[in-house]
C-alpha cells in the first residue's frame, strides 16, 4: 500500500476536520502518500483528487465542517456512477480508502468494498449517534454542548414569562440528542421516535409543576417524532399554555468542536490508518468502551443502534 484517500460524505459534523488531519500526518507518517477527494462520492465520480501535504491540514482541527467540503450524491447509487468512481480511484493509483460520514456514507463505502474490492475503512461522524457498533460518533458530543447552550439560554426567559418552550432539536431515527439534552437540560419532556408519548399526560403534568410554583417548561422534541410547531399548536389548544417554538436545525451541526470530538476524531483517524496497514477492508472504526475496535461494515448496516433504557428511566424519573 503506498496511497490512500479520504472523503467526508453526507452530512458535516465537528470534528470531521480532526479526522481528515489526523489521517494524513499518521499515513504520511508511515511513507503513504494521502490524496483528498472533495465533495465526498460525487467528488469521486467527478476526479477531484487533491494530495494532501502535512501543511495542507495545518491550523483547521478546531474549525468545525470540512474543509474538504461534502455533498449527497444521487449519481452515486446508480452502478454507472460507481463505474466512473472506481475509474478514478484506479486513475489516480489509490490502494485504499478511509470514508467519513453516517448511515448513508458507510452504506457507500461497503459497496466499493463488496462489489468492486476497494480497501476500505470507515469512520463514524454523524451528530445523531444512531451508527450501530461504536457508543459515540464523532460530532455528537459537539452537538450536544450546543444544544445545552440554547436551552440555558431558553430557560432564562422562559421563567422570566412563565412560558412553555418547546426546542426541537435533531434526530430523525434516533431520539439520543433529544433524550441526553432533555436530562442534562433539565426539561419536563422529552418526544423520541424509540417511545410512544401520550400529550394529555405531558399537559397534565406541566399543568401539575406549574400548580406546584414551577416558573416554567421546557420540553425536547427530536424531529422525527415531528414539528415542533404542531405539538406547539396542540399543546395551545389543550392545554390553553402561552408556548413558544424554537427550531435548532443546522445550528446542531456547526461550531468548533468540543475537546472530547477532537481526541475522538483524532484517535478514530490514527486507528482508520494503522488497520488499514495491516490489512483491514470493509471495516468500521468504534469506540467501545473507551478502546478503538474494529466493527464489520455489514454488521454496522445491518443491525438498529438502541437507546440504553436506564437513560429513559432517568429522565422519566428526573422529569417528575
Amino acid at each position: 500500500m503506498k496511497r490512500i484517500a479520504v472523503i467526508t460524505s453526507g452530512g458535516d459534523c465537528p470534528g470531521m476536520n480532526a479526522a481528515i488531519r489526523s489521517v494524513v500526518r499518521t499515513a504520511i507518517s508511515k511513507g503513504l502518500e494521502v490524496y483528498g477527494i472533495e465533495q465526498g462520492y460525487k467528488g469521486m465520480i467527478e476526479g477531484k483528487f487533491k494530495k494532501l501535504e502535512s501543511k495542507d491540514v495545518a491550523n483547521i482541527i478546531q474549525r468545525g465542517g470540512t474543509f474538504l467540503r461534502s455533498a449527497r450524491s444521487e449519481r452515486f447509487k446508480t452502478e454507472d456512477g460507481q463505474k466512473e468512481a472506481i475509474k478514478n480511484l484506479e486513475r489516480f493509483n489509490i490502494d485504499a480508502l478511509i470514508v467519513i460520514g453516517g448511515d448513508g456514507s458507510l452504506r457507500g463505502a461497503n459497496v466499493l468494498c463488496k462489489k468492486y474490492g476497494v480497501k476500505v475503512v470507515g469512520i463514524p461522524g454523524s451528530i445523531d449517534n444512531d451508527i450501530y457498533g461504536t457508543d459515540m460518533s464523532i460530532g455528537v458530543d459537539t452537538a450536544l454542548n450546543t444544544i445545552i447552550r440554547c436551552i440555558d439560554s431558553i430557560n432564562d426567559t422562559a421563567s422570566s414569562h412563565d412560558r412553555t418552550f418547546l426546542i426541537e432539536v435533531m434526530g430523525r431515527n434516533c431520539g439520543y440528542l433529544a433524550l441526553m439534552s432533555a436530562i442534562a437540560g433539565g426539561a419536563e419532556a422529552v418526544l423520541i421516535p424509540e417511545v410512544p408519548y401520550n400529550i394529555e399526560r405531558i399537559i397534565e403534568k406541566i399543568k401539575r409543576r406549574y400548580e406546584e410554583g414551577k416558573t416554567r417548561s421546557i420540553i425536547i422534541v427530536a424531529e422525527g417524532v415531528g414539528s415542533a410547531y404542531d405539538f406547539g399548536k396542540v399543546f395551545g389548544m389543550i392545554g390553553g399554555f402561552e408556548t413558544r417554538i424554537t427550531v435548532l436545525g443546522h445550528l446542531q451541526r456547526g461550531g468548533s468542536p468540543t475537546v472530547f470530538d477532537r481526541t475522538l476524531a483524532t484517535r478514530m483517524g490514527a486507528f482508520a490508518v494503522e488497520v488499514l496497514f495491516d490489512g483491514a477492508c470493509g471495516d468500521m472504526v468504534a469506540l467501545q468502551k473507551t478502546k478503538m475496535e474494529l466493527v464489520k461494515l455489514d454488521e454496522v448496516l445491518l443491525k438498529r443502534k438502541e437507546l440504553d433504557p436506564t437513560l429513559l428511566e432517568i429522565a422519566e424519573m428526573l422529569s417528575n
